[in-house]
C-alpha cells in the first residue's frame, strides 16, 4: 500500500506538468477489474483550485467520469477509466483528446512571415497556404547563447482577401504566457498583430486507424474528400458536424488523425458529434495518461522532458526542426557550432524486458560508470514491455548496447532501441458504414 505522502508526491509532479506516465498506468482500472481505483491525482477542492483555467469541454469529462488534474494550469482529465484501454483503443480504432489546453496564436500582417522568420528555428519564407512545419522557438538571453522556450507547430492559413499573410502557432500549455511574452517583446512598430486565440477557440485531436473516417462522416463529401487526401503536416478548411473548423493533419500519437480547431462555443457540439460517429467503431475518450503513454511509444519528444530550455537539438535528434543555411534567429550561432561540433549526451530509446518501469530522473549505467538519465519511462501497453527515452553518452548510444537503470535502488537491465518504439501501419484498415 502506498503512503499517502507518496501519492501527493506524485500528484505533485503532474500539477508542475512533469507527469510520468509509470505513475499512473498500474493503477489504471482493466474494464474487467470493478475494484475502487486509487486516488492517484487528488480532487479535493483544496487541491484543485477554483482559479485553474478551463477549456470548452471541462463539464463534459466531469460529467463522464473524467479524472481531473491541474495540468500546467489547466483542469484537464488525466483517464476515464482506464489508461491501457484508452492507450490501445487509439492503436486499434480511434481515440478523442481535448487539446485545448494548448496555446494557440494567430499572427498576421503584411510583414507577419519575413517576422516569424526572424524569430523560429524553422523556414517561414515561402511556406505555402496549408503548410505546416515543426519548429523551435529560441531566446539569445541565456548565458549559453540559446534558451529553447518551446517547441511549436507553426501554419500558414489562407491569405487575407487583400493578400495579407495569415500564419497561426500552436505552443505548450506550460509555456504559452511565456512566448507570447517573449514575441511582444519582438513586435516591430507596425505590419505584425499576434493575437492569443486559446481562450476563444477549442483544439480537438481525433487519432487512430479510423480516425479519418469518423471526421469525414460528419463533413460534406467534398470536403471529405478534401480531408482524406491531406497530406501529413498539412491543413485545410472544412465545416464539420455542421461547425467551421481548421483541420489540419500533424498528430502526437504516432497514429493517422486529424486535429480540428473550433470556436469555443461549438467545442461541445463538434465532440458530442465525434463521440457518437465513433461509438460503433470503438473511439474512446481519452485523457493526458495515454496521450502520453503514446507519445513515449512514438518516441516523441515532450518540453520539459527530452526538450529543454539548454537542449541541443541535434543531440535530441530534432535536425529537422533547425534550417541554419542563409538564416538568423536567436541563437543561431549557437545551433551552428553545435552542429558542427557535436558533444555531449545524445537521446536514444531503452527497451526492458520486464514491466517494471523506469522513471524520469532514474540514473543510466553501463558497468560501473553512471552514462546517462531517463527522461520518460512507462509500460507500453502496445508492446507489452517497460520502454523509456533516455540522455546517454554517445560511446553507449548504439543500438543493441546493454545498459542498467537504477530504479528504486535495484539494477535494472535495458538495451539500447532505435526510435521509434512503434510505427503505424501505412495503410489505415476502412471503417465499415
Amino acid at each position: 500500500m502506498r503512503s499517502a505522502a507518496r501519492w501527493q508526491r506524485e500528484a505533485g509532479s503532474f500539477r508542475q506538468g512533469s507527469y510520468n506516465p509509470a505513475n499512473a498506468w498500474r493503477f489504471a482500472r482493466r474494464s474487467s477489474d470493478q475494484r475502487p481505483l486509487p486516488v492517484l491525482f487528488p480532487t479535493n477542492p483544496r487541491h484543485m483550485s477554483q482559479m485553474l483555467l478551463q477549456t470548452p469541454l471541462c463539464g463534459w469529462h466531469e460529467s463522464h467520469g473524467g479524472r481531473m488534474v491541474d495540468f500546467a494550469g489547466w483542469k484537464m482529465p488525466v483517464q476515464y477509466a482506464s489508461i491501457v484501454d484508452e492507450h490501445l483503443a487509439t492503436r486499434r480504432a480511434a481515440g478523442l483528446f481535448d487539446v485545448s489546453h494548448m496555446g494557440r496564436l494567430a499572427v498576421q500582417g503584411p510583414a507577419a512571415s519575413a517576422w516569424l522568420e526572424s524569430l523560429l528555428t524553422r523556414r517561414v519564407a515561402g511556406i505555402e497556404p496549408g503548410r505546416v512545419r515543426y519548429t523551435l522557438i529560441t531566446s539569445d538571453a541565456a548565458d549559453s547563447g540559446v534558451a529553447v522556450l518551446d517547441d511549436a507547430l507553426v501554419s500558414r492559413d489562407v491569405d487575407a482577401a487583400d493578400g495579407t499573410p495569415r500564419l497561426a502557432l500552436v505552443v505548450n500549455a506550460s509555456n504559452r504566457e511565456k512566448v507570447v511574452a517573449w514575441l511582444r517583446t519582438k513586435l516591430p512598430p507596425a505590419g505584425v498583430t499576434l493575437m492569443d486565440r486559446t481562450s476563444d477557440t477549442a483544439m480537438i485531436a481525433v487519432q487512430g486507424p479510423v480516425a479519418i473516417d469518423i471526421v469525414c462522416q460528419l463533413c460534406d463529401p467534398l470536403e471529405a474528400a478534401q480531408i482524406r487526401q491531406l497530406g501529413n503536416y498539412r491543413a485545410t478548411t472544412a465545416t464539420v458536424a455542421g461547425q467551421p473548423a481548421a483541420v489540419s493533419r500533424t498528430g502526437y500519437t504516432g497514429e493517422d488523425g486529424v486535429e480540428l480547431i473550433v470556436a469555443a462555443a461549438a467545442a461541445v457540439p463538434v465532440w458530442d458529434a465525434v463521440y457518437a460517429a465513433g461509438a460503433s467503431a470503438g473511439l474512446l475518450a481519452c485523457g493526458l495518461g495515454a496521450r502520453d503513454t503514446l507519445r513515449l511509444e512514438a518516441g516523441m519528444p515532450l518540453y520539459g522532458h527530452e526538450l529543454r530550455a539548454d537542449s541541443d537539438p541535434f543531440a535530441i535528434g530534432l535536425d529537422l526542426a533547425v534550417n541554419l543555411e542563409g538564416r538568423s534567429f536567436p541563437g543561431s550561432g549557437r545551433f551552428a557550432a553545435l552542429r558542427d561540433r557535436p558533444a555531449g549526451r545524445v537521446r536514444v530509446g531503452l527497451a526492458f524486458d520486464s514491466k517494471r518501469s523506469a522513471r524520469e530522473g532514474n540514473s543510466v549505467w553501463h558497468g560501473d560508470r553512471e552514462v546517462g538519465v531517463v527522461t520518460s519511462g512507462s509500460f507500453s501497453p502496445t508492446l507489452q514491455r517497460s520502454i523509456a527515452m533516455s540522455m546517454v553518452d554517445r560511446d553507449v548510444a548504439t543500438a543493441g548496447t546493454a545498459l542498467d537503470v537504477l530504479i528504486r535502488d535495484t539494477r535494472q537491465a535495458a538495451t539500447v532501441a532505435p526510435l521509434p518504439f512503434y510505427r503505424r501501419l501505412a495503410k489505415a484498415p476502412a471503417l465499415q458504414p
